[in-house]
């Protein structure tokens, strides 16, 4: 599937989606924003998919920010308002995906491209790539929700830091601090770091890799711990009497004999 943007295809149970704009750095303008969340609300249907994968066109970045050309006619406070919430629906529909999504960062992920960044589950960079939360270099902060995701994967203290300071982190930067997931070594391409960070991913069953971002997802809204024991509970006893499960363990039986 192709869209003004962005390049939507499944394989091998893995829903790629590339932001097709080098010219322009895959900066996000409204439009773009709007795309990604049309193709991930509409990809959350297919059952069959175990993870996403979201990634820039090029080498140079995996979204530049957004795309100040299209945002310079955002000018009143109404306005402002208004965009910042379109695009946090956005985001949040990358979030709300029912299986993991990984931003495989090509490039610099900057300003509004860092938030994108935060708002998919695990992040993976290119030796090259840095991810830089600047949005304060133009005396803004950050506007779709990248703030709170930030906050809440490396700390608040940590991410104080970060947006005050500006700071740009390399790929072993960011997983010190635990903002990134895999980091490609020189000499190796981003393709293979991403295809060895999903290949253990790829043995799961759908239904069961479900279970887990759904129960993620009920942490991440602030579920009581007995609100998560249930859901969990619920979620185990559907994956135990699944045919899966007793093909597995039928397997392991086996073995044993």
């Amino acid at each position: 599937m192709v869209t003004a943007d962005l390049r939507i295809e499944t394989r091998q149970r893995v829903l790629y989606v590339l932001i097709d704009r080098p010219a322009k750095r895959n900066a996000l303008s409204r439009s773009v924003l709007d795309q990604l969340g049309a193709a991930f609300t509409s990809a959350a249907k297919d059952g069959d998919v175990l993870a996403a994968v979201l990634r820039g066109a090029g080498d140079k970045s995996f979204a530049a920010g957004g795309d100040l050309r299209d945002l310079a006619s955002v000018q009143s406070l109404a306005e402002a308002t208004e965009m910042s919430l379109q695009a946090k629906a956005a985001l949040e529909a990358i979030r709300q995906f029912p299986v993991p999504v990984i931003a495989a960062l090509n490039g610099d992920a900057l300003g509004g491209g860092a938030e994108l960044a935060a708002a998919c589950d695990f992040r993976v960079f290119a030796a090259h790539a840095r991810i830089g939360f600047i949005q304060g270099k133009l005396n803004i902060t950050s506007a779709w929700g990248g703030g709170p995701d930030l906050m809440r994967l490396v700390g608040p203290a940590t991410a104080m830091r970060m947006l005050g300071r500006c700071e740009m982190l390399t790929g072993a930067d960011a997983m010190a601090i635990g903002l990134a997931d895999a980091a490609a070594k020189d000499g190796v391409n981003l393709d293979e770091a991403v295809s060895g960070f999903l290949k253990p991913m790829l043995k799961q069953s759908p239904h069961v890799m479900r279970s887990f971002k759904a129960l993620n997802l009920a942490q991440r809204r602030g579920a009581s711990r007995q609100e998560l024991l249930d859901l969990e509970t619920r979620e185990f006893a559907a994956a135990w009497v699944h045919a899966d499960h007793w093909a597995a363990a039928a397997g392991i039986l086996k073995k044993e004999e």
